[in-house]
């Protein structure tokens, strides 16, 4: 039987016959020879075939297309004179295993939203594959450094009964002879996992948003990254193993992809040092009025997408550093079951992570008293009834906790320097965008 070889291993077969699956990349049709370039996942070769005696082949190379799915068999010769590795494939055989239709939809010119209508041929490039390549990497590491340091996986359910927190941006989703709503975050369920006795969890897994928003950095449905731990006296606690979380996980990507990156993308990944920079949301007021910029009334209390890309210029400038906490968010900005300052009630034991200039991560200390959470919840003007089931998490002892939900498309987007989301999205969703 002809082996299969993969493309980047066939310079260890020089003289050897072997098969190659892959697409037709490059088809060239000559007086007496027929050149291709065929491309796998690893690589691409060129593929030689000389016209005489061989009038079927001959016949079989000039109609294929581009796109085209192929396999090949023939040896692998040196050839100094190919820029692709210096070898080539003298072809023997082929067998056509789907030819492509012709024109094709896109090409790298096309806008993005046609690149995105035919995502799949989008993604057949190797740069576009780098992107998945790094989120798969970064999700082992994450997962390496959760299991080193004991933690447990979760898998929370999306269908929810009730509405979540404010019950603003929610999906409602036909349940049988139900109304349910498609989860903003598995924000309850890492609290009841605290009430559990589970102490350290994680979850990676799909949240929803109904945020008619069209900016670069929001989607409808995208993969959230959680986190919530035990027995915490503050949400200094939550900020410190995040900080050390990401400095592991930057670590691997640096040591496993930093060259790839730099080279395909033109960015250097720099691996954090800890602790990163902390302010508090006064402070950063402060900071960007002495840049001469004022957070538009809109945002008061919080940070504005400019806000934090001049704050974030300000901290490189000042510490030389992606990274910087912004603390102590007022209670007018954030959901009720964060817990409170108690000499400053107005302020909140809350943070966002800005990695340059873009917010990553909300984290914060939650409130474990059930008391002082039904007081939150009636101040936020917010009925206990619907809450009252995760409520009940709180009645039977409960410890100190807190966590923290990261942007995983936003830290890719970061990363290798890409602009929006629906660039790093295996199928972005937004409000005008359910297809493929």
């Amino acid at each position: 039987m002809i082996r299969t070889v993969k493309i980047k291993n066939l310079s260890k077969h020089i003289g050897e016959i072997i098969a190659i699956k892959g697409w037709v990349r490059i088809v060239r049709d000559q007086k007496k020879m027929q050149f291709l370039v065929i491309r796998d996942i690893t690589g691409s070769v060129q593929v030689v075939s000389e016209k005489e005696g061989r009038e079927s082949l001959s016949c079989d190379i000039s109609n294929l297309t581009v796109e085209s799915t192929i396999r090949v068999v023939g040896k692998i010769i040196k050839n100094e004179n190919v820029k692709l590795g210096g070898i080539e494939l003298a072809l023997d055989s082929i067998e056509i295993y789907s030819v492509a239709e012709v024109p094709l939809p896109t090409d790298d010119k096309s806008s993005q939203e046609k690149r995105l209508d035919w995502r799949f041929l989008d993604l057949r490039s190797s740069k576009k594959r780098l992107i998945f390549r790094l989120q798969t990497l970064a999700e082992n590491s994450m997962r390496e450094f959760w299991r080193k340091n004991n933690f447990i996986e979760i898998h929370s359910p999306k269908f929810m009964g009730t509405a979540s927190e404010s019950g603003a941006e929610l999906f409602k989703v036909q349940y049988f002879d139900k109304i349910a709503y498609l989860a903003q975050s598995p924000q309850f369920y890492k609290q009841m996992a605290m009430a559990s006795g589970f102490d350290r969890i994680f979850e990676i897994g799909p949240v929803f948003r109904a945020n008619p928003s069209f900016t670069s950095r929001h989607d409808t449905e995208f993969t959230s990254v959680d986190v919530e731990v035990s027995w915490i006296d503050s949400h200094e606690d939550i900020m410190k193993l995040e900080e050390e979380w990401l400095q592991f996980v930057v670590s691997a990507i640096k040591h496993e992809l930093g060259d790839e990156i730099k080279e395909v993308y033109g960015v250097d990944v720099n691996v954090p040092e800890i602790p990163f920079p902390r302010v508090t949301m006064e402070e950063a007021y402060e900071i960007l009025s002495n840049e001469g910029y004022q957070v538009s009334r809109e945002d008061k209390g919080d940070l504005d997408p400019e806000g934090e890309r001049i704050l974030a210029r300000y901290i490189k400038k000042s510490f030389g550093h992606e990274f910087v906490f912004v603390t102590d968010y007022p209670i007018e900005v954030r959901p009720f079951y964060h817990m409170r300052h108690e000499d400053r009630p107005e302020l909140t034991k809350s943070y966002d992570l800005l990695w340059n200039g873009l917010e990553v991560t909300t984290g914060a200390q939650r409130e474990h008293r059930q008391d002082v959470l039904i007081k939150q919840v009636k101040e936020k003007g917010l009925e206990t009834g619907p809450l009252q089931s995760y409520l009940n998490f709180f009645k039977y002892g409960c410890p100190p906790h807190g966590g923290y939900g990261f942007g995983l498309s936003r830290m890719l987007m970061i990363i290798l320097g890409l602009k929006n989301v629906r660039e790093v999205t295996y199928l972005y969703r937004g409000p005008n965008r359910l297809l493929p």
